[in-house]
């Protein structure tokens, strides 16, 4: 590698959530803010919604319940 090209890379870089959690990792940046982590993220805190937005979901199960009265 050539001196003095390349960013100074840190292992103990700061990374804070805007949930409050912090963590620790490499990065050339001297501090990351995110928005959402894996302490606040609903696939990984199991509290997943589903937004249903002009009744889509309720459609949808109309069209599923009418194609399996046709199949049957």
């Amino acid at each position: 590698m050539k001196k003095d090209i390349h960013p100074k890379y840190d292992l103990k870089t700061k990374a804070t959530c805007a949930c409050g959690a912090v963590f620790y990792v490499g990065s050339t940046m001297p501090s990351i803010a995110m928005e959402i982590c894996s302490k606040c993220h609903p696939f990984y805190t199991g509290n997943e919604k589903i937004m249903d937005t002009a009744g889509r979901v309720e459609r949808f199960n109309k069209r599923k319940a009418a194609t399996a009265k046709v199949k049957k």
